[in-house]
């Protein structure tokens, strides 16, 4: 969720999340967790933010979004500042699902007919924020039917009490807390993948 150089890398102007990210391990973490995923045959899509330069698409309709699009740079498509951070990917097995407005990944993308059409019944959700897009994608995954996995050490969000709070109180009524160590092993235990 929203693993970009614009958002949580080199090119993001919210260093504070950069910070908590990096405290947190997300993206070693997260890297760990693609490679494994990968190599399984289990399908990676990467939730992407991103504005056209004209904001077509786009509303503000909310405080973040209307900060967001102060910026007329901001995580424009095309630019590098809307590219994945390049520990990441995309690898060609990869998918990318862009979004052009709202806070969460499923609503009008193609990432919910992409995974059922991919057989996927379980979500993991990693990257940031732990306050809305994390949080919204596990929401938004729960209401269509998909089990939710959410590894600690690859998400983070601010102020970080807040975010241990979320992944504490609130990720464990709709989804399982795991790590990515432990979600690893739960892979490799389970034998070879078709």
């Amino acid at each position: 969720m929203e693993m970009q150089r614009g958002v949580a890398g080199d090119l993001s102007a919210h260093r504070e999340l950069v910070d908590a990210a990096q405290r947190a391990g997300v993206v070693p973490n997260t890297a760990r967790l693609l490679g494994a995923a990968r190599s399984r045959g289990i399908p990676v899509i990467h939730c992407s933010a991103e504005f056209r330069a004209d904001r077509a698409g786009s509303t503000v309709n909310c405080q973040l979004l209307a900060a967001m699009l102060r910026n007329p740079e901001h995580l424009l498509t095309g630019t590098p500042a809307a590219e994945l951070i390049p520990d990441l990917g995309p690898e060609p097995t990869d998918l990318v699902s862009p979004r052009y407005h709202g806070i969460s990944p499923f609503t009008a993308t193609s990432l919910d007919i992409w995974l059922r059409n991919l057989g996927v019944g379980t979500v993991v959700a990693t990257g940031v924020s732990v306050n809305l897009g994390v949080l919204g994608m596990a929401i938004e995954a729960v209401n269509l039917g998909y089990q939710v996995v959410v590894p600690r050490d690859a998400v983070a969000g601010l102020p970080q009490r807040y975010a241990d709070d979320i992944v504490d109180n609130t990720f464990p009524l709709i989804a399982t807390v795991t790590t990515v160590d432990d979600l690893t092993a739960a892979w490799a235990a389970a034998g070879p993948t078709g």
